[in-house]
């Protein structure tokens, strides 16, 4: 039997909430699977050790992650602490340091659940999102002077390199291989970013001619997000910068039905480090302890973080599973249904027990 060691850190909000309704899911599925074991350490990292301690993780945190196969992550977020505080004192130091360049958002509409764009049902919308990860808009390079004087200066850098944009490039076009429409949008704004987007295309560029057979074309930012409400079924697997896809992605959820349903995974693609896998939709205060929070993009996470840990089989039964009860009606509030956050996982460890494939 193959055991994988995973790093549970349910952190904020609903964060809790929805990691221990995929670790319900998981210890079913592997019950069910018989060929593998995860072996979970859950660590009590977030906001409420940064009002204990100030500091959301340890010094160490890393390397304490550094011997695990996979991180399995809730949301990291307080109303009481300020978001960049806990963006950058957890969730980006495990991104950055682990060198999880690839932030992969798939996104479609699931059976029972309904999309807000007319007409537009399962089948019609089924994307990929590829989210460079490591640079770009939240490289972290800037500051600010003259500080509460009338002259005050911020600066915000974008950095974009050519070992990254190309590396960013070259896994989406590979994933976009993989599917079957073999087709790559490249999400751009060179027309008033004119250096490192500029170049970001011109990449793009010399990268697709290692892929004759992906097909591919540009949009600028703006644009795209008309065309996702507008010609859903025109897109495929996308590559945009760290900025730009992490507003098409929730956009994206949003036209699936819900944040609700959005997984992500964030991947070191050379497996070097222990790759994260995380629900999109945050935190979620307003939601918190009341037992409705929507588990299923956690359960999509957690097929996604098989998938990378090399069971396939598993990460596909998972997702048959999640299917059957969205079909089934078995829903959370926030697509439509009544059903609480426990009640969908009991249906989907269910579906998981009695499936004959």
């Amino acid at each position: 039997m193959k055991h994988y060691k995973i790093a549970a850190i349910p952190a904020d909000g609903i964060g809790p909430e929805v990691i221990d309704a995929g670790l319900q899911a998981l210890d079913v599925l592997a019950r069910r699977d018989g060929g593998f074991a995860l072996d979970v350490t859950h660590f009590d990292w977030g906001s409420d050790r940064y009002k204990k301690t100030g500091a959301l993780m340890p010094d160490d945190g890393t390397q304490q992650l550094k011997g695990f196969d996979a991180i399995f992550f809730g949301a990291v977020g307080a109303p009481d602490v300020p978001d960049h505080v806990t963006l950058w004192g957890l969730r980006l130091p495990i991104c950055q340091g682990f060198d999880q360049y690839a932030n992969v958002r798939p996104t479609k509409i699931l059976p029972g659940i309904s999309s807000p764009l007319e007409g537009v049902g399962p089948g019609d919308l089924d994307w990929v999102i590829v989210r460079e990860n490591s640079e770009g808009e939240y490289s972290g390079h800037g500051g600010r002077a003259h500080k509460g004087l009338p002259e005050e200066v911020g600066t915000e850098v974008a950095i974009f390199t050519r070992v990254g944009v190309t590396r960013i490039m070259r896994y989406a076009f590979r994933l976009a291989q993989s599917r079957p429409r073999k087709h790559l949008t490249v999400v751009t704004k060179s027309n008033a970013q004119r250096h490192g987007m500029v170049m970001w295309d011109e990449i793009a560029a010399e990268v697709s001619r290692e892929f004759p057979d992906v097909t591919w074309d540009k949009m600028l930012v703006d644009a795209m997000t008309v065309r996702m409400v507008k010609k859903p079924r025109s897109l495929d697997t996308i590559v945009a910068t760290n900025l730009h896809a992490d507003i098409l992605s929730d956009l994206a959820g949003a036209l699936a039905g819900s944040l609700g349903v959005a997984p992500t995974g964030n991947i070191d693609p050379e497996r070097r480090f222990p790759s994260m896998f995380e629900p999109i939709h945050g935190s979620a205060f307003d939601i918190t302890g009341k037992g409705i929070a929507n588990p299923v993009a956690t359960f999509w996470t957690a097929s996604q973080m098989l998938d990378h840990l090399g069971e396939p089989d598993a990460a596909s039964r998972l997702m048959r599973a999640v299917e059957k009860v969205c079909a089934d009606g078995v829903l959370t509030p926030d697509v439509g249904g009544k059903a609480s956050t426990q009640d969908v996982t009991d249906a989907v460890c269910e579906a998981i027990r009695i499936e004959n494939a």
